[in-house]
């Protein structure tokens, strides 16, 4: 018996990743797919690629209606938005993968002081998990509410945290330099990301303020045992989709693990369980064309010994493994499916 879905917000880009994603899932029939903008037309219409695959007709927002025909839903809402639904459908004993940053802080102070904004439903963060399958997935199995994670930091995370974790590096030292394509920013007609304004060019943004700086501080501290601060700087380069962080951060005084070989072996042994995770070659290098389109993060590791630095380089899709992908996963698991279904394609290399 398949499980029925609903999806609020399913015609942005990362809603519509979902869309595209879950109408192969052999295990998910979509049941509903909330828009605003597109009541009335079939999501086919609004994304003509799903022409013949998905053609279910968008729906307004009816939370009664979603919680009598949906198992799981997915809220592809901005932040602030998802936490006016969320608590309702949450009442209604539906489980929740929310997309925005609402539900995914441990402290109400964090989320308030970075979103600038009141936190209206704080007893939420106690029931809600932080979706980044690869570092909670036993609590995701629990839960009913999964705060999936953000692009910059599942691959930020996930670059670092076998070092902090094993206390290889100095962590009041750790810097990284992240770039994005554009439909990080979302669906959006802002000027800052039409053609000619993000073509043929690259720029840093929010440096020192992105909200991403505090969801890897809260989850590189939980590794670490105490509270740890960080330098992050976004980029945004030309291209459509991607994320590429290169994380630098020098070695503890009594590292054990300062050459690539060592430092190989402990990310290997660190990951070997989870599938999405690629530990490259020593000598190479992830690039973002190996996982665009894909749920993979790749990771390559480097020393530079004249510095006595660790630096490590990891990429995803952001619309996947940095989203939609990552949602997916993250609903395997809640429901006991194997966490690859839908999801084992390899990148689109072109």
């Amino acid at each position: 018996m398949k499980m029925n879905v609903g999806i609020l917000g399913g015609t942005g880009y990362v809603g519509i990743e979902i869309v595209r994603l879950l109408s192969r899932h052999p295990n998910i029939n979509i049941a509903r797919i909330i828009s605003q903008s597109f009541v009335g037309k079939a999501i086919s219409e609004v994304y003509p690629n799903l022409k013949g695959v998905c053609d279910v007709v968008c729906t307004a927002l009816d939370i009664d209606d979603i919680a009598q025909n949906c198992d799981v839903v997915f809220t592809a809402l901005p932040h602030g938005a998802s936490k006016e639904v969320i608590p309702a459908l949450f009442e209604k004993d539906v489980k929740i993968i929310d997309m925005s940053g609402d539900y995914r802080y441990n402290d109400k102070a964090v989320y308030e002081k970075w979103y600038g904004e009141a936190h209206t439903s704080p007893e939420l963060l106690e029931q809600s998990v932080y979706g980044l399958c690869e570092v909670h997935r036993e609590k995701i199995k629990q839960t009913k509410l999964v705060g999936n994670p953000g692009c910059y930091t599942t691959c930020s995370i996930l670059a670092l945290a076998p070092a902090v974790e094993h206390g290889i590096i100095d962590n009041s030292s750790i810097i990284i330099d992240a770039k994005s394509g554009v439909t990080g920013a979302g669906r959006s007609a802002a000027l800052d990301f039409s053609f000619c304004e993000a073509a043929e060019t690259a720029k840093a943004y929010k440096i020192a303020t992105h909200r991403h700086t505090s969801e890897i501080e809260q989850e590189l501290s939980i590794f670490a045992g105490e509270n740890l601060q960080l330098s992050f700087t976004p980029h945004l380069i030309p291209m459509k989709r991607g994320i590429l962080a290169t994380c630098y951060a020098n070695f503890a005084a009594d590292s054990l693990h300062k050459n690539v070989e060592a430092l190989h072996n402990l990310y290997n042994e660190y990951y070997v369980n989870d599938y999405f995770v690629r530990l490259c070659d020593i000598g190479i290098l992830p690039e973002v064309k190996n996982v665009a389109g894909s749920n993979f993060v790749d990771i390559g590791i480097a020393v530079d010994e004249r510095l006595n630095r660790l630096v490590v380089v990891a990429c995803i899709d952001n619309l996947i493994k940095g989203a939609a992908g990552q949602a997916v996963q993250n609903m395997n698991i809640m429901f006991g499916i194997d966490e690859t279904v839908g999801l084992d394609s390899p990148g689109t290399y072109l």
